[in-house]
């Protein structure tokens, strides 16, 4: 690179008391310069604030949530397969819903407006088996509810504790 502007030396001198450059000050700020300049688009490209964090796992209350609503939609098809057991079934229904509901809360999601319907809730032909059937449903929920409330922490563990005791009467009140 040729400089054809003067540059001085670096110090004063005593004839003309003018201050000056040195060589090497102008071309360590054209550096900089030429760099700073060739930076600068990159910093809008996300090249250099990147976020290398993997998306944090899906909350294990989640399928407690699926769990309460297929229960609900159980109860709700043996109930309309049953009338004569609805007034039966029903407030266990909207037990589960409410559970669903709140879970939902905690977990952050929100649930859809219309209550699922779950293709495995066919009631069976006679009241007495749909029953046994609700009565299977709500043990393994009670027990995967148990289970979920001893690994839960602190502050949830109550919540899962209370459904794994209504999911307990449940059963009782399915006998």
């Amino acid at each position: 690179m040729v400089l054809t502007c003067p540059v001085g030396i670096g110090r004063t001198t005593q004839r003309d008391q003018v201050f000056g450059h040195s060589r090497r000050k102008l071309l360590r700020a054209g550096a900089l310069l030429a760099l700073g300049g060739a930076t600068a688009p990159l910093t809008g490209c996300d090249l250099f604030d990147r976020d290398d964090e993997p998306a944090p796992p899906p909350d294990p209350l989640r399928s407690m949530v699926d769990e309460s609503l297929s229960l609900a939609a159980a109860y709700r098809a043996s109930a309309a397969a049953h009338p004569d057991l609805a007034e039966r079934l029903n407030p266990i229904a909207e037990t589960h819903t409410a559970h669903a509901t709140e879970l939902a809360r905690v977990v952050g999601i929100t649930l859809p407006s219309a209550p699922a319907v779950d293709p495995s809730a066919t009631a069976a032909a006679e009241p007495a088996g749909a029953l046994a059937a609700l009565r299977a449903r709500e043990k393994a929920a009670q027990q995967s509810a148990t289970a979920a409330c001893a690994a839960a922490p602190a502050a949830r563990a109550a919540l899962l504790g209370s459904i794994a005791a209504a999911r307990a009467t449940h059963q009782e009140a399915l006998k």
